[in-house]
């Protein structure tokens, strides 16, 4: 066995050998691809196989790629680069396996290899060291980024820009997502940093802390601010922890595991001092409870990565199990709910957010077929990927029904896809999360105006 190349010598992730023909530091994981017998039970399951029909686009595929470079047979070339970047990782694969093979956990730590093999270059490398590196895992540059996209909401600029045709300058698939952008808040980390702790609405059961996020605290700042509502209403105590960053899920997704592991130590040192960790994306709640993977090869950080791990929840499965107070007042609303893949296949969450929704008196939800399919979104997939990201999305909304007013999930990025494509469609249905459900009929047992 060779000495790994490219090595940090500072490295705690470090393996001390390499792997067949992984070579670089933090080696894959052989275990995850030991059980794999190439059955096909988890081709139906595979967005992209559904769309090429091609074997190296399905699980099982992917699986013999990665395993035939640990065994030798194969290099770390350019050539890896189409068949394990286009998979979605929506690891709904190995909810369908009957070996529960991580396809998904082997595929992040194989494009860790292949990103120090084969690295970005060009325009490609300056985009993503600019936001995954100089952008998300700062909170002050991402106020600025929030800022300029207010002030192009609410100057004006939106309407000339879109009245003028400017935004045919851009590639259809980004003008599209300007199309469906929601409209920028004020950071509730920004909006509690004097004041952090916000107290529960009469006694106090527990004290909790919330991920703020990075893009969901810029884009989607109300509905942090809804689950802060629900949280308290609910005997909580909301805690607005300081310096924690951005989960890194992003980082991961795309083979910067060394981002990955900095940002999680951040959070880990941050989140410390509390018992729960309350997150309402179901992509950033899927990375936190996996920080135990990025530290295989570190005892130390990885006794605390399970420690943290433990304490991350859901912010639907901790209401529920808490017993949260069904609210009294009526939406009267029809909608369906769409399971997003790292809440349902990555977290094993699929009968809570239900039970809420179904909590709430007059609404009556409508069962998507294939709930549980990929949108397509899969963080920024559907930037990096715009052609197999439209098509998984068409798929998808074959199947959610046309006769409801609203789409209920509980990620973010998942809101922003599925909202793309109703817009296609020509339907004007509405796209929310799980927890503004819960928030409005609240505020409506409160005599509050609620339009929905």
């Amino acid at each position: 066995m060779s000495t790994v190349m490219n090595e940090r010598a500072d490295s705690p992730a470090c393996a001390t050998a390499s792997l067949g023909n992984y070579r670089f530091h933090d080696l894959p994981d052989p275990s995850k691809w030991a059980d794999c017998v190439h059955c096909g039970m988890c081709l139906e399951s595979c967005p992209t196989y559904e769309q090429t029909g091609e074997e190296q686009h399905s699980p099982r595929g992917r699986v013999h790629l990665m395993k035939s470079v640990g065994e030798g047979k194969l290099e770390l070339t350019p050539d890896l680069l189409d068949p394990i970047f286009t998979c979605l990782d929506c690891r709904a694969c190995t909810t369908a396996c009957p070996a529960d093979v991580d396809v998904g956990g082997l595929i992040e730590q194989v494009r860790g290899q292949l990103r120090q093999a084969v690295p970005l270059t060009g325009w490609k490398a300056f985009v993503s060291d600019f936001f995954l590196k100089g952008v998300f895992p700062h909170p002050s540059r991402l106020d600025w980024f929030g800022r300029l996209l207010k002030l192009y909401q609410k100057s004006g600029l939106q309407t000339v820009a879109r009245k003028t045709g400017v935004l045919r300058v851009m590639p259809d698939h980004l003008a599209e997502m300007e199309a469906i952008l929601p409209e920028v808040g004020t950071p509730v980390r920004k909006k509690y940093k004097r004041e952090p702790l916000i107290k529960a609405k009469g006694e106090t059961k527990r004290t909790v802390a919330i991920l703020t996020g990075c893009v969901m605290d810029v884009m989607f700042s109300d509905i942090n601010e809804a689950t802060i509502r629900v949280l308290t209403r609910n005997g909580n105590d909301v805690v607005i922890v300081p310096n924690q960053t951005c989960c890194g899920a992003l980082h991961v997704h795309a083979g910067d595991r060394e981002t990955g592991r900095k940002l999680a130590k951040q959070n880990i040192e941050a989140f410390q001092e509390v018992d729960h960790v309350i997150v309402n994306a179901a992509g950033c709640g899927a990375m936190l409870k996996e920080y135990p993977e990025l530290f295989r090869h570190d005892p130390t950080w990885h006794e605390k990565a399970e420690q943290f791990a433990a304490k991350v929840e859901d912010v639907s499965k901790f209401l529920h199990d808490t017993g949260f107070k069904p609210p009294k007042a009526e939406l009267n609303v029809r909608l369906t709910y769409h399971d997003a893949c790292h809440l349902a296949h990555g977290q094993g969450i699929r009968q809570e957010p239900r039970a809420v929704i179904n909590s709430i008196p007059g609404v009556e939800m409508v069962a998507m077929p294939n709930a549980d399919r990929c949108c397509g979104s899969a963080g920024i997939y559907n930037i990096t990927h715009p052609e197999m990201a439209q098509a998984v999305l068409e798929s998808k909304m074959q199947n959610v029904p046309q006769d409801v007013e609203l789409i209920s999930m509980g990620n973010p990025g998942c809101m922003l896809q599925m909202a793309l494509g109703v817009m296609k469609h020509g339907r004007n249905q509405k796209i929310v999360h799980t927890v503004q459900l819960l928030d409005w009929a609240y505020q409506k047992e409160e005599g509050k105006d609620v339009r929905i």
